[in-house]
């Protein structure tokens, strides 16, 4: 806290493209910054989050990202923690979520209650004070 940046990564620079451009122009910055970090191999792939982020379309419950898997709900869950920090249950919230920025809230959720209900969980903003927060 308060030292400026000295490490090796791309921080500092994607930090500040970041900062510059709207939330729709922030993606590709964010997407360059993981290809680097992939091709540097200081992260790798993982094959069960890529079978769920491929998939968040087909995917309702816990027991479907357990089947799309092709995991037992216990590996998943402790596959899952290990990788995401985030138990499956907490990993598909916070997924809906991010699918509310692309989708209309009711193709995702019962009702505006429990969006908002959701949103706030996930996230500590009612979805009006996140994008006026953020500006989203």
């Amino acid at each position: 806290m308060g030292t400026p940046y000295s490490g090796s990564l791309p921080l500092v620079e994607v930090s500040r493209k970041i900062a510059e451009v709207g939330f729709d122009e922030k993606l590709p910055a964010l997407s360059e910054l993981v290809q680097w970090l992939l091709g540097e191999k200081l992260i790798v792939t993982n094959i069960v989050t890529v079978k769920i982020l491929s998939n968040l379309d087909r995917i309702r419950s816990v027991a479907d990202m357990a089947r799309l898997t092709e995991l037992s709900p216990r590996q998943l869950q402790r596959t899952l923690k290990r990788t995401t920090g985030l138990a499956p249950h907490d990993l598909l919230k916070v997924l809906r979520v991010q699918q509310s920025f692309r989708k209309h809230y009711l193709d995702l959720y019962s009702d505006q209650s429990h969006y908002i209900h959701s949103f706030r969980k996930v996230t500590g903003h009612t979805p009006k004070t996140y994008a006026a927060k953020f500006d989203v």
